[in-house]
């Protein structure tokens, strides 16, 4: 059997200090309810993209748009919270 090393990437070290990985464990996924239409809908978070973050999506039932916001904790658990994006939304 043969093992081969490979060296840290630097890159990796910076993403590290960033948004340390823990054991691993990070949250992929989250139940929110829309704050148009009542619905829950299961979204996928990417713990890749850093420990905070805010982004638009669309709800996948009413099609109306949410600011979402993602904090991850140390254990990488996620609080996810999605507010209504489209005050100005016709009826």
């Amino acid at each position: 059997m043969i093992f081969i090393q490979i060296p840290p990437d630097e890159d990796d070290a910076g993403l590290e200090a960033d948004f340390p990985l823990g054991d691993g464990t990070a949250d992929t996924g989250a139940s929110v309810v829309c704050p148009y239409c009542g619905e829950t809908v299961e979204i996928v978070l990417d713990p890749g993209s850093g420990p905070r973050q805010e982004y638009v999506e669309d709800c996948e039932v009413c099609c109306r748009p949410w600011t979402v916001h993602v904090a991850y904790g140390p254990d990488g658990a996620a609080d996810v919270t999605v507010d209504a994006a489209d005050d100005g939304w016709d009826d």
